[in-house]
């Protein structure tokens, strides 16, 4: 399977501009946990749930020992401050961008879900953003394989030589297959 087998389609988006709570909106109206920001028709970042974590409203901005402060820089204390300040979208969304073509193959998707540990990855052809790999689409795939292997009817005979075959690819089975007793 590859990105585009099971991607989210019709996306929506923001744009920088966006104010903090019309995204917020969006993303609750339309029960998602991330949008793709866009300019001019490029994606330049997402903004998350995760972004906006930790906020002045809600009391959750951090609050370090003071000379942590001094160790960090000011540099540093004041982009926490915007991101848990800011009023528009460009102010805290996520810069670091990953994204994926459509033919990139699904395990490579998953395996750059879990080394970046994001939940979800805009799908980009050329400077277009054609859809979304989230969690969720995956768990649609995953559902849609189980069902289709049992809607199968197999009989005996074919589940023993599927099982038989897998055995035989396993590095622990010894050469002249598997033992009876």
């Amino acid at each position: 399977m590859k990105a585009s087998d099971v991607m989210t389609r019709d996306v929506i988006t923001v744009r920088r501009e966006t104010s903090v709570t019309n995204a917020i909106r969006l993303m609750l109206d339309n029960n998602v946990s991330g949008l793709p920001v866009l300019d001019n028709g490029k994606v330049i970042g997402i903004l998350t749930e995760g972004d906006l974590l930790r906020r002045s409203e809600t009391g959750t901005e951090r609050h370090r020992p003071r000379w942590l402060e001094i160790l960090m820089g000011p540099g540093r204390m004041a982009g926490e401050y915007v991101r848990s300040h800011g009023r528009k979208v460009e102010e805290i969304m996520t810069t670091d961008l990953v994204s994926v073509a459509g033919d990139t193959p699904l395990d490579e998707v998953v395996g750059l879900m879990e080394r970046r540990r994001i939940k979800r990855v805009p799908v980009i052809e050329g400077e277009v953003l054609v859809g979304v790999v989230s969690r969720l689409d995956l768990l649609r795939a995953l559902l849609c394989a189980i069902e289709a292997q049992h809607s199968e009817h197999r009989g005996d005979d074919d589940i023993r030589e599927q099982i038989m075959a897998e055995l035989a690819n396993a590095a622990w089975v010894p050469r002249d297959g598997p033992r009876s007793r």
